[in-house]
């Protein structure tokens, strides 16, 4: 017990929701109440009781030791910012309590405590008091932030003129110098481009060698599995499981498969385009008869669309992805060789066919799109998973997932 830094018992929150009541005079309230006034106050409790509670966490346990970086994944609307306020402090459970050992830091939204009209020495100076830093503390770090950050042409102007990409890059800066024991991080790692995201990367990896308790959340898996030795999975308030952090990112993206792959792309609400046609049915199936899909396979990919009307200078593409949401094959566009007709009917069916991918064994998942004269008529990210089995002639050492994400066919040879 001495180890464990956070000490979460038998957490829920419950909010109000506001209900929008049907008007009534005061004379009609005023003969309800006379003709029944106590069967009127108990329905009235009892519906204010029903309508307006919610949970947004319920019966939430788990430990955090020190020195530990933990993740924390979850669909959104799970409950994972809740839960971060609370032990932030910011607000109280309804239900159950939490034990905290040491400073504690938060990092919940970039930007915090910044004052648009003043220059970004004052901000640091302003957000980083804010934040829980000492002024002596941020003198030391003064210019370390300045050079994270990369504002040094731009200390003394106002933030108000400041691009996004450089008020986030400050923001991050100043929080990422934090010193405390326990640092409680929300999405905050998807701040400005490749490079500084990388480098915001870089840093928590450096915090964490320093032996401080991280808490991270983020949907960016690649990043909790690079960070997280354990994972907390959050789901519809409660907590579907705690464990080493690949095992629980495996379960948590099983587990949103397994209802997409359940549910009629039909009633799929988290797509984009404008909708002028939209993707009813996929399938994937091998074409050499064998009942799985091998590494060595020849597959079919079957997209079924419907439309109002013909689809004019059509465009399809297919892109696989692993379980931690990283692109496997990002190859297969109609537009490339401009292989579909100029025009396809306005309900059918598109096939692609791939000769042999050589993925490796493990989950894969399908993101794809239709395109219509060059505009997106329907997106859909993770539409359907599959499972690729190893190949019925693979050696004791062929690859897995772990290894790599595709086998290349390959030769080796000894140089002349």
């Amino acid at each position: 017990m001495e180890d464990v830094v956070i000490k979460v018992e038998g957490i829920g929150k419950r909010y109000k929701v506001a209900q929008r009541e049907a008007y009534q005079t005061l004379r009609e309230t005023l003969v309800r109440q006379a003709k029944a006034p106590l069967q009127w106050m108990r329905k009235n409790r009892e519906a204010t009781e029903k309508k307006n509670g919610y949970w947004a966490l319920r019966d939430v346990n788990f430990e955090v030791r020190r020195g530990e970086v933990m993740g924390l994944v979850g669909r959104n609307g799970a409950g994972k910012s809740t839960l971060l306020k609370i032990l932030s402090r910011i607000t109280e459970p309804t239900t159950g309590h939490v034990d905290l050992w040491g400073r504690v830091g938060s990092l919940l939204e970039v930007g915090t405590g910044f004052h648009n009209e003043l220059s970004g020495r004052d901000n640091i100076y302003f957000s980083g008091s804010m934040l829980g830093m000492r002024k002596a503390e941020i003198d030391r770090k003064f210019d370390e932030i300045v050079a994270f950050a990369e504002i040094d042409r731009f200390l003394d102007t106002p933030v108000k003129r400041y691009s996004s990409g450089m008020y986030m890059r400050l923001g991050f800066a100043i929080a990422a110098h934090l010193e405390p024991e326990i640092l409680l991080v929300d999405e905050v790692l998807a701040v400005g481009d490749t490079a500084f995201q990388k480098k915001c990367m870089g840093k928590m990896d450096e915090v964490a060698s320093h032996g401080r308790t991280i808490l991270f959340v983020s949907h960016n898996l690649a990043a909790i599995q690079s960070l997280c030795q354990r994972t907390v999975w959050i789901d519809g308030g409660q907590v579907a499981g705690v464990g080493p952090t690949r095992d629980i990112v495996e379960n948590y993206l099983a587990s949103s498969a397994s209802k997409s792959d359940t549910d009629d792309l039909r009633e799929r609400q988290d797509r984009t385009g404008d909708g002028t046609a939209r993707i009813t049915a996929v399938t994937i199936e091998a074409t050499d008869g064998s009942p799985v899909l091998r590494t060595n396979s020849p597959m079919k990919l079957t997209i079924t669309y419907e439309a109002a009307k013909p689809i004019d200078r059509p465009r399809v593409w297919a892109e696989f992805q692993d379980y931690a949401s990283r692109k496997v094959i990002c190859a297969f566009d109609s537009q490339i060789n401009d292989e579909l007709p100029g025009e396809l009917p306005a309900n059918g069916k598109v096939e692609c066919l791939m000769e042999s991918p050589r993925l490796t064994p493990g989950r894969c998942f399908i993101s794809l799109g239709i395109f219509r004269n060059g505009h997106t008529a329907d997106e859909l990210e993770r539409a359907i998973s599959f499972d690729v089995e190893p190949a019925e002639t693979a050696s004791s050492h062929a690859m897995t997932r772990q290894w790599a994400l595709t086998d290349v066919p390959h030769k080796w040879r000894i140089g002349e």
